[in-house]
């Protein structure tokens, strides 16, 4: 689901429609606040773009992205198309 690149962990998901795509986005903001780490992400209809990287580490991947990714990743587990 993830690709690291850039610096970056990115991954593009597909929902049903777009309420399906925005409570998977607010379920998942609930999360990142709890972990104190949040996404760069955008939303068009039913396609969620994420991108993660930790700004106070040099704008670099850490633990902290690859902890969040595995717990976006559960989340989206119960919308996959």
């Amino acid at each position: 689901m993830w690709t690291e690149a850039n610096n970056k962990l990115s991954a593009k998901l597909t929902f049903k429609d777009f309420p399906e795509a925005f409570t998977f986005m607010t379920e998942v903001a609930f999360l990142a606040e709890k972990m104190n780490h949040h996404p760069n992400w955008s939303n068009v209809w039913n396609k969620v773009e994420i991108h993660l990287n930790t700004h106070d580490a040099g704008d670099t991947v850490t633990e902290k992205d690859r902890k969040l990714g595995a717990a976006i990743e559960k989340v989206y587990q119960k919308y996959k198309v």
